[in-house]
């Protein structure tokens, strides 16, 4: 039996379709994706994006809030504002508050090595100690790395985990006196 005529055919997009008025009331409700905890919590989904930020004391065009004051000629003073703005009424001081706070605190250190190279370099200084040659030569090298290499790894470590460092290389000392 033949095919149907219509389905071995690509699908042809309809233009007369009109839809805008599919998704109209749904864009409508969606408010701004906000990544700052603080202005989500403040945020009124009836307002628009200016009111919202003018009522936080944020500012939604920052070449609007602080002008570039413009020079009439090189020898004379510097113009004002030029246009008298009146003082916007801040309703939400406590946004601008929390986020001066939040970027007060210190950052904190997130760098951290991976777990591999860690137990890499134990078990490098555990079995050859200060030879890196003989590091370089050991079948637990997968990547055969050079002695200059794996004496970055090993000086790596002591950067980042310096009392680490010292406790595993005093339980090696107290090791090699345990055994003679």
């Amino acid at each position: 039996m033949p095919k149907a005529k219509g389905k071995s055919r690509r699908q042809k997009y309809s233009y007369n379709v009109n839809r805008k008025r599919l998704y109209r009331s749904a864009r409508r409700r969606a408010a701004p994706r906000i990544a700052c905890s603080h202005i989500r919590h403040a945020w009124d989904p009836t307002k628009s994006v200016a009111q919202n930020l003018a009522e936080m004391g944020l500012a939604d065009d920052p070449n609007k809030a602080i002008p570039i004051p413009k020079k009439k000629l090189l020898g004379m003073e510097v113009e004002s504002g030029g246009r008298g703005q009146g003082k916007k009424i801040v309703r939400k001081p406590y946004v601008v508050n929390e986020m001066e706070y939040e970027a007060s605190l210190p950052e904190k250190k997130s760098n951290t090595l991976s777990r591999d190279l860690i137990d890499y370099v134990r078990y490098m200084i555990q079995n050859h100690g200060e030879n890196y040659k003989e590091m370089a030569r050991d079948e637990k090298n997968y990547y055969q790395d050079t002695p200059k290499q794996i004496k970055t790894k090993i000086n790596v470590y002591k950067n980042f985990y310096p009392e680490e460092y010292k406790d595993f290389v005093a339980s090696l000392k107290q090791e090699k006196m345990d055994v003679q």
